[in-house]
């Protein structure tokens, strides 16, 4: 799992688990050597700091951890992007799961209800996002865009239950059709 973080993603995981390590090397053998006593009287500062380094660990999960793109159903063949992280394409033609023709009107209001232009880029939606994956590049066909809004994945939450099944179809066969302009 950490092989598909970005570079500065692992940088900066590794820096803040590097300074957690050193800390409780030095806390646990250099530092009873010359303090056989500590912490002592300083016990609550040494466990705020002890809380201190957890959190940031926690933190540093949280915010280097996220995956910069989702990998998409089986069957399609795996790419690499400009930041290493493999992703997905497929040369499928652009039509919905059932191979129905696409309602691009049904498709845009689908993806302004689900606000899904807040973590994904799809230029012809005005899609600006940055926690997603950037449609315009990854060109998914529709079936991989229906089971990932289905479903979720990553970062993803699933949209079944929120988006009826006709919006999710409509929505699919509109990044599919757009991202492949």
């Amino acid at each position: 799992m950490i092989f598909a973080l970005s570079t500065g993603n692992k940088v900066g995981l590794g820096l803040v688990a590097l300074a957690w390590i050193v800390f409780s090397l030095i806390v646990s053998l250099v530092v009873p050597r010359y303090r056989p006593n500590f912490p002592g009287k300083n016990l609550p500062a040494f466990l705020a700091v002890c809380a201190l380094f957890f959190v940031s660990m926690l933190a540093a999960v949280a915010v280097f951890g996220k995956e910069s793109s989702e990998s998409s159903a089986a069957g399609e063949s795996p790419t690499q992007t400009q930041t290493g992280v493999t992703s997905t394409t497929s040369t499928a033609p652009p039509t919905t799961s059932g191979g129905a023709t696409v309602d691009l009107a049904a498709g845009k209001a689908a993806w302004d209800k689900a606000s899904c232009g807040g973590c994904h880029v799809l230029e012809a939606a005005n899609g600006q996002g940055k926690v997603g994956p950037n449609l315009d590049e990854l060109k998914p066909d529709a079936e991989t865009v229906q089971h990932q809004v289905e479903n979720g994945g990553g970062a993803m939450p699933p949209f079944k239950g929120i988006l009826s099944p006709e919006e999710i179809t409509a929505v699919s066969g509109y990044v599919a059709q757009e991202a492949a302009q």
